[in-house]
């Protein structure tokens, strides 16, 4: 027993998976599963929050 709410909610998901419109950027797929990475973006942190970023830096270990 009980098993209506779940079957209801699945078959909403499911109905809504299967109509909505998607916009797939597939290059992006196609770089994400190859592994392919693009150069990270340099962040610029707040005056508040450049001490503690200092503080916790994560620094590679081939440096």
């Amino acid at each position: 027993m009980g098993r209506g709410r779940a079957k209801a909610k699945q078959t909403k998901v499911a109905r809504d998976l299967k109509y909505r419109n998607f916009d797939t950027d597939f290059a992006s797929l196609e770089r994400e599963l190859r592994g392919d990475s693009e150069p990270e973006e340099i962040v610029e942190i707040p005056d508040p929050y450049a001490d503690l970023a200092q503080r916790y830096e994560v620094v590679p270990e081939d440096e």
